[in-house]
């Protein structure tokens, strides 16, 4: 087939390969952690609020790249399976600020496990200054992708 005409030759198209391999990490991530009840949003929520307890709704959403609306629904499910605890009603404003209850914190290890080796997996193939080059390369595209236009 004739390239001719064509757009972006996908094979040398720097965002498409960071999909590709954003696509191939979830899918990797979402196969360890089915067998453990979660999925990567589940997860993602869990990490962050172990890491910056007491955040809000519209916080975790942002972090977890998923509408406010979908982490409402989620919060709720996890407060009421036990993996987060919320106030019943707002110190200030609207915000519920969650944190993590024993056995969010639990799960969350199991969780964290399973991803690691999955990022571990996704490395194997580099050496450690190969992996120290992905990072700073990919540092440095999120910063000027959110810098000044």
């Amino acid at each position: 087939m004739s390239k001719e005409g064509a757009g972006v030759d996908l094979d040398k198209s720097l965002g498409y390969l960071l999909k590709e391999a954003s696509t191939a990490l979830r899918v990797a991530m979402e196969e360890v952690l089915r067998p453990l009840g979660m999925t990567v949003t589940h997860y993602s929520c869990l990490e962050l609020l172990a890491q910056r307890p007491g955040m809000s709704n519209s916080e975790l959403a942002r972090g977890a790249f998923v509408t406010r609306q979908s982490m409402n629904v989620l919060l709720q499910a996890l407060e009421r399976d036990g993996y987060v605890a919320r106030p019943a009603e707002a110190a200030v404003g609207k915000v519920l600020p969650a944190q993590l209850t024993p056995r969010g914190r639990q799960s969350l290890e199991e969780a964290s496990a399973a991803v690691r080796a999955v990022e571990v997996r996704m490395l194997a193939g580099m050496t450690e200054n190969e992996q120290e080059s992905a990072f700073r390369a990919l540092r440095s595209m999120i910063h000027s992708l959110r810098g000044p236009a």
